[in-house]
């Protein structure tokens, strides 16, 4: 019966990323869900009593995606400027390939329709990233007068604007390029002079070597 739950809801919280992303908050319903989830509407009441519910949960699964995610590429042990651009990079690829990312990514930008708090994923990015910044800073890779705290938390806010003007403007079928794009405007700017002339190159780091893909989840 656990087993057969999970399963459930986990059809459910795919049916309702699959509504939520292309209706928002306001114009999805529940009927909607349950009809692409492919279960009884009784079913779906059962573990989420309400659309409130229903889109607080969606936005935890995409936080627990891509925490999960963001701790996989930390293990690489890679140098923290590094780590910084690979995070963005698959952020932005996680974007295109997952519905649960797009449609709680999309949530928390209409979170005053249901008074959800979504702080915590953001303030989880910028912890990140200044973390980053200032090992970046320690290692040398980052000048020392650059407030590195504040460059994470620059990072973040370019990173969340790279990917609404992509999804406005392109559908994010520029999405990738644009992250690649930010970066290199941003490097020259705080990269130590021996990384000055790898500026380009280290905007499009992978780890894979693939300059297109980040490596796959961890």
């Amino acid at each position: 019966m656990q087993d057969r739950a999970k399963a459930t809801r986990d059809a459910i919280l795919a049916g309702a990323a699959s509504v939520f992303e292309e209706m928002g908050y306001g114009r999805a319903s529940l009927s909607q869900v349950a009809e692409r989830a492919g279960v009884t509407k009784g079913a779906l009441y059962f573990h989420f009593p309400s659309k409130e519910d229903l889109a607080r949960a969606v936005i935890a699964e995409q936080h627990g995606y891509i925490t999960a995610d963001n701790a996989a590429v930390l293990q690489l042990d890679l140098p923290p400027l590094e780590s910084m651009i690979v995070l963005c990079r698959r952020f932005a690829w996680h974007l295109l390939q997952e519905p649960i990312v797009r449609a709680g990514t999309r949530l928390t930008l209409e979170a005053s329709l249901f008074l959800q708090d979504v702080r915590q994923p953001y303030d989880d990015w910028v912890d990140i990233m200044a973390r980053l910044a200032v090992a970046a800073q320690n290692d040398g890779q980052i000048r020392k007068e650059v407030d590195a705290p504040a460059f994470g938390r620059l990072v973040v806010s370019a990173l969340v604007g790279v990917q609404i003007t992509s999804a406005v403007l392109t559908a994010r079928a520029d999405l990738l390029q644009r992250v690649e794009q930010m970066w290199a405007l941003m490097l020259p700017g705080v990269v130590s002079a021996s990384l000055a002339e790898r500026a380009g190159e280290l905007a499009r780091f992978s780890p894979d070597g693939d300059q297109s893909l980040p490596a796959s989840q961890g």
